[in-house]
C-alpha cells in the first residue's frame, strides 16, 4: 500500500507542507539478491580507502542526493570514527571552508560532486579527474570512484523507498 501524501496548498499565512515521509518497500526483504549484491559491492568499494575520507565522500553524496537516511547513518559513523563536528557541519560548504579539509579530501569531494551530479551540461571533467589522480594512485582512484557510485546507488534506494532515518 502506498502511503497517503499530505501536501496542501498553503494559505497566506501557512508554510507549504511536504509529503509525510514513510517507508515504502523494504528492498532487503522484497529483492534480497539485489540487496546482498549491494552489500558485497559496498564492501568491495571501500577496500583500501581511508575510512575517514570515505565517510566524508558518503556524507557529501548523500547531501547532494537529499538522502536523510544515509546522511544520518554516515554522520553517526563519521563521529564514531573520530570526525569532528566542524568538519561534518561544514561539509556542505567545503569549498568555502579554507584548509579545514586536506587537498586530497578536497579532490575527493570535487570528484564526488562531479560523479553524483551528472547532467547534460555537467560531467566529470578532465580537470576534476586529473586533480583526483594527483592525490590518488590508480588503484585507490578506482576504489574511490567505486565508493562514489556505490553511495549514489544506496542513496537512490533509500530516497526512492523513502527509508526513514534511524535517529539515535
Amino acid at each position: 500500500m502506498i502511503p497517503r501524501l499530505d501536501c496542501t496548498t498553503p494559505g497566506a499565512n501557512q508554510r507549504p507542507r511536504f509529503p509525510v515521509v514513510t517507508n515504502r518497500i523494504d528492498i532487503a526483504k522484497k529483492a534480497p539478491k539485489v540487496y546482498r549484491a549491494m552489500i558485497a559491492l559496498d564492501a568491495a568499494a571501500r577496500e583500501g580507502l581511508d575510512e575517514q575520507l570515505a565517510e566524508l565522500v558518503r556524507i557529501r553524496a548523500s547531501q547532494l542526493n537529499h538522502c536523510a537516511y544515509c546522511l544520518n547513518m554516515h554522520t553517526v559513523d563519521a563521529r564514531k570514527g573520530g570526525e569532528t563536528e566542524a568538519r561534518i557541519y561544514l561539509l556542505n560548504a567545503w569549498e568555502e571552508a579554507g584548509d579545514l579539509y586536506t587537498a586530497k579530501e578536497r579532490a575527493a569531494l570535487r570528484l564526488t560532486e562531479a560523479v553524483t551530479v551528472l547532467s547534460s551540461h555537467e560531467y566529470v571533467s578532465d580537470e576534476v579527474y586529473e586533480q583526483a589522480a594527483e592525490h590518488f594512485g590508480e588503484e585507490e582512484l578506482a576504489q574511490l570512484i567505486a565508493l562514489i557510485f556505490t553511495i549514489n546507488a544506496w542513496n537512490r534506494i533509500a530516497v526512492s523507498t523513502r527509508k526513514v532515518p534511524d535517529i539515535r
